[in-house]
Parts: structure tokens; C-alpha cells; sequence
């Protein structure tokens, strides 16, 4: 049962959240300049001796900037709240709120295959949970934009990034060596999502 109204409570709510998400990812960082001066190191040591953590940091940031962007996208489609929509809003931020943790584990396990798993992971969560906002929006028109309704393409877009992400975390786990490389069967995605339009249609 949709609840008649714009949802202009869960995206200030949910921006919110993201932001704090990503602050959380940098103060690592902050944490690292005291610990090089008490060592008696220079300034570029805060640089040169936390690289990993710099990457994951960059990394996650991007991350989570996608996933913030997509989900405006969403919610461009979005007149009403139901409870179904609400839940999968629930999960998609845990895992925003979550992937700092992993990040940090990044930073100082790096591609320990626990880590890896763990951080894709999360990501694929949140993409899971993306996913379910889709397919809520998509099956009940009573939470759907009259004006802007969710395609079908849009549904199969989403899914196919996610069907990507399990497939990269897999690769990771069952190949150490590829670790985050994993990842880049993203790329493959838009392909996968055509091939599936074209079976569709066929």
C-alpha cells in the first residue's frame, strides 16, 4: 500500500547519511599525519606511506558517488512511498554505512581475500538493494511517476550491474590473484543488459 506522497523525507534523509558515509572514509587519513610526525618522518612520508590507503579511499569515494547518483536517478521516478521501497532504502544505506569499514580494511590487509570479499561484498549489497528499489517502483504504479514511470530498460540496467558485481566477487574468491581486478567485469554490463533486450525481444 503506497503511501500518497512525494518522497520528500527519504532523499534529504538518505543524502544525509551518504554524506556522513563519506566523511567517515577520510578521517583514516586525518588520523595518519599526527602518527608520521610522532615517527619523525617528513610530510611526504603522509603520502608516500599510505598509499594503499589513499587508493582505497579514492576508490570507495567513487564508489559511493555512483551509487548516490544512481540512486537520484531512482527516485526521479518515485511519486510515493511504500513499505517495500522504504525497506530496500533501509538496506542500500547499511551497506553505504557499512563500506567504511571494509575500506579501511583495504587499506591495511590489502588484497587479503577475505578483504576482497568483504568489500565487494558490500558493494554488491548495495547493489542488490538498488536493484529491489527498481523493481518495487516497476511493479506497483501507485508508487510510480505518472509523468516518468521506471522502464524496463532502467530495471535491466541496474540488474545487470548487479549480476556483474556477484560475478567479479566470485572471480575474486575463487582467483586470489585477480583480487579488486575483479571488478572490472563492470564493464561488461551494458553488454550484458543489450544481449538480454535482444533475447527479450527475440
Amino acid at each position: 500500500m503506497a503511501i500518497p506522497r512525494e518522497p520528500d523525507r527519504i532523499i534529504p534523509f538518505t543524502d544525509a547519511i551518504v554524506a556522513i558515509a563519506v566523511t567517515l572514509l577520510v578521517l583514516p587519513l586525518v588520523d595518519v599525519v599526527p602518527e608520521t610526525a610522532r615517527k619523525g618522518e617528513g610530510a611526504t612520508e603522509v603520502i608516500t606511506g599510505n598509499r594503499p590507503e589513499i587508493y582505497a579511499f579514492l576508490l570507495s569515494f567513487a564508489v559511493i558517488m555512483r551509487l548516490w547518483f544512481r540512486h537520484h536517478q531512482i527516485f526521479r521516478h518515485v511519486r510515493a512511498y511504500s513499505r517495500p521501497l522504504i525497506m530496500c532504502n533501509v538496506g542500500w544505506l547499511l551497506a553505504i554505512i557499512v563500506l567504511p569499514f571494509p575500506t579501511e580494511m583495504v587499506g591495511v590487509y590489502g588484497s587479503d581475500r577475505f578483504t576482497v570479499g568483504f568489500y565487494i561484498g558490500t558493494i554488491l549489497l548495495a547493489n542488490v538493494f538498488q536493484t529491489g528499489m527498481d523493481a518495487v517502483i516497476r511493479a506497483d504504479p501507485e508508487v510510480a511517476s505518472e509523468d516518468r514511470p521506471m522502464t524496463h530498460e532502467f530495471l535491466t540496467g541496474s540488474a545487470a550491474a548487479t549480476a556483474m558485481l556477484a560475478v567479479a566477487m566470485i572471480l575474486a574468491l575463487l582467483v586470489p590473484t585477480l583480487n579488486y581486478w575483479a571488478l572490472l567485469v563492470l564493464f561488461l554490463a551494458p553488454a550484458a543488459e543489450r544481449a538480454w533486450l535482444r533475447h527479450r525481444r527475440s
